[in-house]
């Protein structure tokens, strides 16, 4: 419904002198010294002051586009309730969207959901709370990141956190409960430090420290992690039918960078052969526990931490990646090409392996002393 005006009329705004002004439903025209008029709006609109110069009379300006203003921006805010999911009176909190993002993943089948339930649950959603989901601000985004550090979080895992909050706005986008996403998750610069990873001896000796542990499946789940460069969950979430002794490799349907068969070494073929063999034949999982609801071994950390301290390494220093750190490092100084080790990793990106190709000078000089002899022989 257009606007009745009393006060804001053409004729009073003619003659309005030198910083004289009206206002009325929200417009104000305020007379300049310069002579010159210039329109603004002042409302509230959802709960929310919103202030705006519309523009001059010099810059062709007129009431009518402050009015305009005004129905676009009441407009919205009835359509998308400042960009809540449509058809709902209220919008979720955001520990209400967290919880329901959570199920609709599950549900889906969706990938990474135990890490994503555990950054969520232990540190996104206790910040963030009862903030409408829809009002998310990059500032209080900028906030919690500069929370998190001052907590000595390392940056790579508050970008860990961010990727979780950038999935769930982009989910909540697809699945209709916002318009667009709310804010920025921009990312933190990492330290690209040097990669840990176990000398051969190392991890000899930590495989026969394993072998001797109480924890049934220690041994198995290092020698995995060492002989395939696989990650934790990939390891934990095999499926006894999954794995081919006959071509020597591992189907993984959900793993990190998307479904992918993993070939396996001839040693860790006959290690499993015969570790299967004591298995359950209805067994599903590699390593089942009757006591996780998931039905598989979902946390080793206390046998892993154990197993690194009773092999005479820090623990602080050696953690479950450093295995996959390990298996990469040294197909690359045994000089495997990159894109081979791409395809042993399971890296979703050239670049990622790339990085590897720098741990050891010793491989790189190697190269380098092929390369001399090449040139000499020829001489």
């Amino acid at each position: 419904m257009a606007l009745k005006f009393a006060k804001l009329t053409r004729t009073n705004i003619r003659s309005l002198s030198h910083k004289q002004e009206i206002s009325e439903h929200g417009i104000t025209f305020k007379r300049l010294s310069n002579g010159d008029g210039r329109f603004a709006v002042n409302i509230m609109v959802d709960g929310q002051r919103v202030h705006r110069v519309i523009g001059k009379e010099s810059e062709g300006v007129t009431r009518l586009q402050a009015e305009d203003f005004i129905e676009k921006a009441r407009t919205d805010a009835r359509h998308g309730r400042l960009n809540r999911p449509k058809g709902r009176k209220f919008g979720f909190s955001f520990d209400e969207a967290a919880k329901k993002y959570l199920e609709k993943l599950i549900n889906e089948g969706g990938k990474d959901i135990p890490k994503k339930t555990y950054r969520l649950k232990n540190h996104v959603t206790p910040y963030f709370k009862n903030i409408p989901f829809a009002k998310i601000t990059t500032s209080q985004i900028e906030r919690y990141k500069k929370m998190r550090l001052d907590n000595n979080a390392k940056p790579s895992t508050i970008n860990r956190e961010l990727a979780v909050i950038s999935h769930l706005f982009n989910k909540a986008v697809e699945w209709g409960w916002l318009e667009h996403k709310p804010c920025k998750t921009s990312k933190l610069k990492e330290d690209n430090k040097k990669i840990v990873y176990l000398t051969i001896e190392q991890s000899k000796n930590l495989l026969e420290t394993a072998k001797k542990d109480r924890c049934p499946y220690i041994y198995l789940f290092i020698l995995i992690a060492l002989e395939t460069s696989m990650r934790r969950m990939e390891i934990l979430t095999i499926e006894q039918n999954n794995i081919n002794l006959e071509h020597n490799t591992i189907f993984l349907p959900k793993a990190k960078a998307g479904a992918r068969t993993q070939p396996i070494t001839k040693n860790l073929a006959k290690y499993l052969n015969e570790y299967m063999a004591g298995l359950n034949q209805n067994e599903t999982w590699l390593f089942p526990s009757t006591f996780s609801k998931t039905g598989y071994v979902t946390s080793i950390e206390g046998p892993f931490k154990r197993v690194v301290i009773d092999a005479g390494l820090n623990p602080k220093e050696v953690v479950r990646h450093t295995l996959r750190h390990t298996a990469i490092t040294h197909l690359v100084q045994a000089g495997v090409d990159l894109p081979t080790v791409q395809r042993i990793s399971g890296h979703k990106t050239f670049q990622m392996v790339v990085r590897y190709s720098h741990q050891n000078a010793e491989h790189i000089q190697s190269a380098m002393d092929t390369l001399e002899k090449r040139y000499s022989s020829n001489k």
